[in-house]
């Protein structure tokens, strides 16, 4: 019989199948091994609002389910939400033992799922592959404990680690494949941010081209110019201005007028940067936006480095050098003030990618 680990690892390929689909709810997988150890039925949440992972694998085993085995990513709900409660689809499947990779932290859940299967003779069997799970799971965690979004810090630079020359060009630092995964980043995230400078000086249209899973709101932090791809293409994809403009607001009656959405921040109660963009934050949590992916620029991106919200970063290095004491870095702000508090990334990976060099990797606040 495989090991429960073996297994776990099994049904995390399965959940990652959702990635994109099922957001604001949790990538998850599960399978159902007969009680002879053969894996007879799998299954994983497949889109939002659809039925569980717990209930595709159920269906597909049928009656092999009963005196079996259920392995699953997060802990089965016991609540009724889109779908009905999964622990009494596992109660009725006769299953006799439930491996479970974390607990799921939703309120109406947090534990009552394993309980309910207990008080029903379910064993129960709690962190498999914990670690491995909550990777998985982080972004849907941070959202449910913190109501923040997941934040992506996304950069193509230089090799000498420029965002832009001195003169702010910056089209195009990094090659086609490169910008064919940003593309894909775009298509799988809730929103994508950008401070008004990089609006103003690279006129993007921020949306994901082939279309995703998902369409991306797109945010800008500051001013935009009524005529501006952004604001032109609200056909494409929705467009949302963070702004303290307050004394112009007619200034965005034409973007409004489209469909546009005009965020007021206001000064009085947040009268620094820093208290602006985590107002930002929190307004996207509120509306269950589970991943934010930020393209920049140097200022926005090191405002965030400073209130220690970047979760995740993509970057891109190109082999090719400009120089220049005034050319932009990625990340700007106040940062790290000794290298032995320097942010240390976890999850690393290189890989070459069009001629330059593709990295990843997550901050070391993840949840373990």
């Amino acid at each position: 019989m495989p090991a429960d680990h073996d297994l776990m690892a099994r049904a995390i390929r399965l959940a990652e199948q959702g990635r994109g689909h099922v957001e604001p709810n949790p990538m998850v997988g599960c399978l159902v091994v007969d009680p002879r150890g053969e894996v007879v039925g799998e299954g994983w949440h497949e889109r939002f609002g659809g039925p569980h992972a717990e209930v595709n694998a159920l269906t597909a085993a049928g009656e092999r389910a009963r005196g079996g085995a259920l392995v699953v990513t997060l802990e089965p709900c016991c609540h009724t939400g889109k779908t009905g409660p999964c622990t009494r689809a596992i109660i009725a499947a006769g299953v006799k033992r439930v491996v479970i990779g974390v607990r799921d932290p939703f309120p109406q859940v947090d534990g009552g799922g394993i309980a309910e299967l207990e008080r029903a003779g379910i064993a129960c069997e709690i962190g498999v592959a914990a670690a491995e799970v909550n990777r998985l799971l982080a972004p849907y965690q941070k959202l449910v404990t913190s109501g923040r979004p997941w934040i992506i810090a996304k950069w193509a630079m230089t090799l000498d680690g420029k965002i832009a020359t001195r003169t702010g060009s910056s089209q195009w630092i990094s090659s086609p494949a490169a910008r064919e995964i940003v593309h894909q980043l775009r298509g799988r995230v809730d929103a994508v941010v950008v401070g008004a400078r990089t609006a103003k000086l690279d006129d993007p249209l921020l949306t994901a081209r082939p279309v995703g899973p998902r369409v991306a709101t797109r945010v800008v932090i500051g001013d935009i110019d009524p005529e501006s791809k952004l604001a032109t293409s609200l056909d494409q994809a929705p467009l949302i201005v963070a702004t303290t403009d307050l004394e112009r607001p007619e200034r965005f009656d034409s973007l409004v007028e489209r469909g546009g959405e005009v965020l007021w921040l206001p000064v009085d109660r947040l009268p620094d940067r820093e208290s602006q963009l985590d107002f930002v934050l929190a307004e996207l949590g509120r509306r269950r936006m589970t991943n934010v992916l930020v393209e920049g620029g140097g200022r926005l991106l090191g405002t965030l480095f400073d209130l220690d919200a970047i979760d995740e970063v993509h970057v891109f290095v190109a082999p090719k050098l400009v120089g220049g004491r005034d050319a932009v870095s990625p990340i700007a702000g106040v940062g790290i003030g000794d290298m032995g508090a320097a942010c240390n990334l976890v999850d690393t990976e290189w890989q070459a990618v069009g001629g330059d060099l593709y990295f990843t990797g997550q901050t070391n606040r993840t949840v373990d």
